[in-house]
């Protein structure tokens, strides 16, 4: 519900940008630790968004990372423009990538983002359309464990 936001910030996230990947991640850490959040938490929503803006940087042209905090639950929403995710099913599957071999060179693309997000989602939902792009909700309960 809108009145319950306690904090909504917006990132950019470009692609092929390797040099800046995981600067969303380490900013959306930050904020949970200067507010003394839960260090499972912050753990949880490190993971979430640096393994998101790693598939931005390594598949979108771009995309816009929405953090929103409220008193029940943080969600981490990533909206890319790139080239779409054609079997959802066969992506989250731990393992499968098309990573190319220069990525994984660079230690990236092993096939565990998407998994990884899934497993430390409470709720969790991917949606993708060939040729326009993707859309991921992470959220985490604050009193879950």
């Amino acid at each position: 519900m809108e009145s319950d936001v306690l904090l909504r910030k917006t990132f950019e996230v470009h692609g092929l940008d390797f040099d800046k990947a995981g600067e969303t991640s380490a900013e959306v850490k930050a904020i949970l630790s200067d507010i003394g959040m839960d260090p499972d938490i912050i753990l949880r929503a490190g993971v979430v968004t640096f393994e998101a803006e790693m598939n931005v940087v390594m598949y979108a042209a771009r995309a816009t990372v929405i953090f929103t905090l409220t008193e029940e639950d943080l969600s981490i929403e990533v909206v890319d423009d790139g080239p779409g995710i054609p079997d959802i099913e066969l992506a989250l599957q731990e393992g499968y990538s098309t990573a190319s071999d220069e990525m994984r060179e660079m230690g990236f693309g092993y096939g565990m983002g998407l998994p990884n997000i899934k497993k430390t989602s409470d709720r969790f939902e991917l949606g993708s359309e060939v040729g326009k792009g993707t859309r991921l909700l992470s959220v985490i309960h604050l009193n879950a464990k």
